[in-house]
């Protein structure tokens, strides 16, 4: 008895490795499972769902790249006007050096000081404002356009807000 056992042992190491130095090859037994044929409700149901998931999908990655688009052309515009009020700036501060080196007292010199003063808060407040602007129109294009599906009463509901 023990030396039958001692061979089927032997048979199953042997059939369970491929060699000495890999891992183990275990291999499944084949079952037979019975045919089975799906009915036809359920194979229009699975196709239905993987037609919706498919729609779904797509619609998602339009609308990312339409929000793209929309977020790329925004930054762009934003970091023009940037630059355009800093060159703005600069010839500003430019000009005012300017006026300083031709001041001929100490009290004009405070005068122009000053006036640059206000003249730049000025500036500053309505490129702040413009750069808002800026800023709200591209949020309010990607909300509106690129989220809402295309949906004219939602988007009525977001502008009338």
């Amino acid at each position: 008895m023990t030396l039958a056992t001692t061979a089927t042992n032997q048979a199953k190491i042997a059939k369970n490795t491929t060699s000495s130095f890999g891992p183990p090859n275990y291999e499944m037994s084949k079952l037979d499972m019975p045919k089975m044929e799906v009915p036809p409700a359920f194979r229009e149901l699975a196709d239905q769902g993987i037609a919706h998931v498919r729609d779904t999908y797509e619609k998602a990655t339009n609308q990312l790249k339409e929000a793209y688009t929309t977020t790329a052309k925004g930054a762009t515009d934003y970091n023009l006007k940037v630059i355009e009020i800093a060159r703005a700036n600069t010839n500003t501060a430019v000009d005012n050096a300017f006026e300083l080196l031709g001041a001929k007292s100490p009290m004009e010199f405070v005068e122009l000081s000053a006036k640059h003063a206000r003249k730049q808060c000025e500036a500053m407040t309505a490129q702040t404002k413009e750069l808002t602007e800026i800023a709200q129109k591209v949020t309010t294009e990607i909300t509106v356009k690129d989220w809402r599906h295309g949906d004219s009463k939602a988007s009525n509901k977001v502008t009338q807000s």
